[in-house]
């Protein structure tokens, strides 16, 4: 039996998904640049997905720009905004995504920035009364809260957050790759400047996201070149990836509630199993109804087999992970349970669900660890 739980990594393109895209793919090759009829094709279909994307978000298409994916939106909110707006101090937290937290980084490094990390509990929720007072005291900051962490499943409140950057005048910029496609978004309530997309994350294609920019908020490019994305972002357009992009969020949005429901189904069966089956077994994060319904971060007791797990788990057609797909090459172990000072010689794995994922899944993944571990 095949197993695919590492969905947080990424996600099989949705047939749905396959489909639009094929007849870009074949028929629709024009440079949306171009002021001819194959041209004007394709900038058409640019601009139905943006205005798409943007009905389910209750922004306006104009706020919606397209990229190579999270990565490369978070650069762009980070460093525009730092750079441009003449930002002298940023705010984020010891667990966000790489491409947040490298990227403030450098900008320490160089100078730009001074950099302060909130406090967190053990689970990785935000000090919210921390955050204030960081803010207290530098007026005109820039705040990077992911919105769920992609390894331990903790989330914020970007209600809350937004209200308190609101209230002492903050840029707020959230890395919501892992919840884009997974939870309803009304960005006209909430005060955040920047939210970013991955269309893998939720069965659309690799290679291309978004970063909404709230129209309050003007910055320069990162990628310069041509003028597309309105000035904003050089490079001629992904067509069939944006046709994806829009079709994998239209699916998803259209039956939200109950993918939600199917998937928080698989992970509380998988919870209950594993405490059954394996005494001492800990989470690592949020467990509760409040986290991220897609990812469950376990910790075992220390065992022999415990550095090839991962291997035995693959050997036997179980795809998993020990923390981000980013980093799963470093060999240093992840940041995210380092930060939080979990104990790093139990073996942790993040197992992560989709709408295609099975109880029989979990069943057998239950038995083979059974197996692995006597």
């Amino acid at each position: 039996m095949k197993v695919y739980f590492d969905n947080a990594a990424t996600t099989p393109l949705a047939p749905e998904v396959v489909e639009a895209m094929i007849p870009v793919l074949q028929n629709r090759f024009g440079n949306p640049s171009s002021i001819h009829s194959y041209g004007r094709e394709t900038r058409a279909l640019i601009e139905n997905a943006r205005k798409n994307i943007s009905k389910l978000l209750h922004v306006s298409p104009s706020e919606i720009f397209f990229t190579s994916g999270g990565t490369e939106a978070d650069n762009m909110a980070i460093q525009c905004t730092i750079q441009d707006l003449g930002i002298k101090h940023a705010i984020s937290s010891p667990i966000e995504h790489h491409a947040v937290l490298h990227t403030l980084e450098v900008l320490e490094k160089r100078g730009i920035i001074k950099l302060s990390f909130v406090n967190l509990d053990s689970e990785g929720h935000v000090d919210l009364n921390h955050l204030e007072e960081l803010l207290k005291n530098n007026e005109r900051s820039f705040v990077s809260l992911m919105h769920a962490n992609n390894e331990i499943g903790t989330m914020i409140s970007l209600k809350e957050v937004g209200e308190i950057c609101r209230k002492h005048n903050a840029i707020f910029h959230s890395d919501t790759v892992q919840t884009m496609g997974h939870y309803a978004f009304n960005l006209k309530d909430i005060y955040v400047h920047f939210i970013t997309c991955a269309a893998h994350k939720f069965h659309g294609p690799k290679g291309v996201g978004f970063l909404y920019v709230n129209s309050e908020i003007n910055i320069n490019p990162l990628i310069h070149g041509g003028s597309q994305e309105r000035n904003m972002r050089g490079g001629t357009e992904n067509v069939y990836g944006i046709v994806g992009l829009s079709k994998a969020m239209e699916i998803a949005y259209s039956n939200l509630e109950e993918h939600q429901q199917h998937i928080r189904g698989i992970k509380n069966y998988m919870i209950n199993l594993l405490k059954e089956n394996f005494p001492g077994v800990k989470f690592n994060g949020d467990i509760s109804e409040n986290s991220l319904y897609t990812v469950l971060n376990v910790s075992f007791n220390p065992h022999p087999v415990s550095e090839m797990l991962l291997y035995k788990l693959d050997i036997l057609g179980i795809a998993a992970s020990g923390g981000s797909a980013c980093t799963s090459g470093s060999n240093m172990g992840s940041h995210v349970l380092r930060s939080l000072k979990c104990d790093m010689q139990r073996p942790s794995i993040r197992f992560s669900f989709s709408r295609y994922s099975t109880k029989e899944e979990v069943d057998y993944t239950i038995k083979q660890l059974k197996e692995i571990f006597k």
